[in-house]
């Protein structure tokens, strides 16, 4: 499992954005980047810069996902049919971390992400371990009876912070909900906007 070595929240000073939303953010008391050269004036990025920073960002909103895995991303839904960027969406959004998190049961991609390789998630009934699991269409998530008592879940699930989206079917009560069907760009509640366009274009060059 690929571990995070340093602060999350620095992703959201670097790119200067409050990336998942969320109240606990330093970018909403410190708007500039970490370290000691973070106050200095910014430059205009290049065209290359503002690719490579869109896909930081999309990349980083995810969790733990390497740069051969995201890459993978990109390489799958550059053979579907479509628009690259939008079936790159779809695909992130179908993980099942990234399922965990947007039914509210996880309070970041990163809690969500152990959620699923502790072994507190159930798809149609069976254990699923694996983060990257792509999620199908019509599919079941169900936490396991020790993951639905837990203080985390029971937070995450009572935040106003986020709305679970119209995507998926989320019944708090049970612990339980449906994914019912692969997003679009403008339907996943990014709390900044994203730009998977150019992400096709800084792995299309």
């Amino acid at each position: 499992m690929t571990k995070r070595t340093t602060s999350k929240y620095k992703l959201d000073r670097r790119m200067g954005e409050n990336i998942w939303g969320r109240n606990k953010s330093p970018i909403n008391k410190r708007a500039y980047g970490p370290g000691q050269h973070g106050q200095r004036k910014s430059r205009k990025l290049s065209d290359y810069g503002t690719q490579l920073h869109a896909k930081q960002k999309l990349k980083g909103y995810y969790g733990n996902i390497t740069e051969r895995q995201f890459r993978r991303y990109y390489d799958e839904a550059a053979r579907k049919t479509g628009d690259t960027g939008e079936q790159m969406i779809g695909l992130l959004e179908r993980r099942l971390d990234a399922v965990i998190f947007r039914c509210k049961f996880a309070p970041t991609p990163f809690a969500a992400r152990q959620l699923v390789s502790h072994g507190h998630v159930m798809v149609n009934g069976k254990r699923v371990t694996i983060p990257s699991y792509l999620v199908k269409e019509g599919e079941l998530i169900e936490l396991k009876s020790k993951a639905k008592d837990m203080g985390l879940v029971l937070e995450s699930v009572k935040s106003p912070e986020r709305e679970v989206p119209d995507y998926i079917e989320a019944d708090h009560n049970k612990m339980t909900a449906k994914f019912l069907r692969t997003p679009k760009l403008g339907d996943v509640p990014y709390a900044v906007q994203m730009q998977p366009s150019l992400v096709v274009e800084f792995y299309s060059r």
